[in-house]
Parts: C-alpha cells; structure tokens; sequence
C-alpha cells in the first residue's frame, strides 16, 4: 500500500495504536491522532523506526468539532489525500448510578464518540468522493447492541456510530466504502481500571472464554482497509471473541 495515507483517532494507544501500526506494516503512511501531542509523537516515532513510512503526529481533540476540521486541513496539506480513516477515538468513562451522571459528561461521552466521526466521516469521506475514493472504518463496541447499565451513554453512542456507518456507506458509494468493527473486550491500558472482577464475568460471557488482545484486531482493519474487501461496505464486521 505503498503512498497510500491512512488517519487514526485514538491512535497514540490501544487499538488505535495496534491499528496503526498493522496499517504502516501494511505499507501505508499513518497520521496518528489524539488528544496528547507527545503521546501521539511517540507512536509515530516508534512506527516510522519499526515500519519505515511516513508517520504524522496530530494533536486532535475529535469532541470539537473546529478541531476536527484543523486536523482534516492538517491532513491534507501534508499527504494531499487520505486514502483510509480510521475513527477509533472513544470515551466511556464510570460514573456511580444513571441518575447521578452529569449532563457534562454525557455530552462529553456522546462528543467523542459520535459526533467526532460524524464531522471527520463528512469532511473526509466528501473529499474522497471527489478524489479517487477510500475505505471509511468506525471502531464500535459489542455494548451498541449488548447495552450494559454501567454504559449506556457509551452504548447509544456506539449504537448511533453504527447507523452511521450505513448511512454514509450510502452516502459516500460508490468510490468510498464505509464500515464498522464491532469490538468486544479487549485488554488495552484502559483494562488496568476495570472495576475488581469486571474482566472475569466479561470472559463468561465470551464463547473464546477470554479478553481480546490489541493485535487481534488488526487483521479486521487491515481487510476492511484494503482492496481485500472490495465488495464490502455498510457491514459491521463483529470482532468480539463471541459474545453472548
């Protein structure tokens, strides 16, 4: 995939990062996004030494939509096209009971989660359409139909990214494919603050009887990413170990 550019919110750490670096293994320049510059300019260091592509380091925010812009013009200046974007970004912080969950951290949860990949998905998706076409990716979750009490903001924001996905795929045809990876539980840093005993009662309900690791889900981007799936697009491909 060599001068192909792929874009990766969330990709300084975690399944972003994991991502990422399949891509630039993969052959493709990465632009590695989030909020942390320093974390982002550390991944891309570590890709372009390991990988030998070119690798961006972006400060993004993706909860704002202005930011969203800044990155997609960033993009642009520099590569002159994006050929993949990834939208990985996510936020599903813990809160102690539904009706003590404040109207500020709804709204941020919502912000990242969908209305970041909806601005990102819009703008870039309508220059690829212009352009030579792409693959659009959008990271869900197994909570957008499997809601949980201790998620449920998370889990309708994941639901809307996967109406989303369709709709675009609609949208953005024939040239621009868009589709989803549904993941399960994966044990990335944000695993580290699961509440005691969170991990065991996920992996009873896996049919693999365990949490994915970050590298599993690769081959899912990697396809859905390249020429691989040609004849996919508004699918939401479920990479979650078996949920139940």
């Amino acid at each position: 995939m060599r001068d192909q550019v792929a874009l990766i919110t969330g990709g300084s750490r975690g399944l972003g990062y994991a991502i990422a670096e399949g891509l630039a293994a993969a052959g493709f320049d990465v632009i590695i996004a989030s909020r942390r510059l320093d974390a982002c300019r550390h991944a891309a260091e570590q890709i372009m030494a390991r990988h030998g592509v070119g690798a961006l380091p972006v400060a993004c925010n993706v909860s704002d939509w202005a930011a969203c812009d800044r990155l997609v013009e960033r993009a642009y200046d520099e590569f002159q096209s994006v050929d993949v974007l990834v939208n990985n970004a996510g936020l599903s912080p813990l809160y102690p009971s539904l009706d003590e969950l404040s109207e500020d951290l709804f709204d941020k949860v919502i912000a990242v989660n969908l209305k970041g990949p909806f601005r990102l998905t819009a703008a870039i998706g309508t220059r690829m359409a212009e352009l030579d076409g792409g693959s659009i990716i959008n990271i869900s979750s197994v909570e957008a139909v499997r809601p949980s009490p201790e998620a449920l903001p998370y889990a309708a924001a994941k639901s809307g990214l996967n109406t989303l996905t369709k709709g675009f795929a609609q949208a953005f045809g024939p040239t621009v494919r868009v589709n989803g990876i549904q993941a399960g539980p994966f044990l990335t840093d944000i695993a580290e603050r699961w509440p005691p005993g969170l991990k065991e009662t996920m992996e009873q309900k896996l049919a693999l009887g365990r949490c994915g690791r970050p590298d599993e889900i690769v081959g899912a981007a990697v396809y859905l990413a390249t020429e691989a799936s040609s004849y996919v697009t508004g699918a939401v491909l479920q990479v979650d170990g078996g949920r139940q």
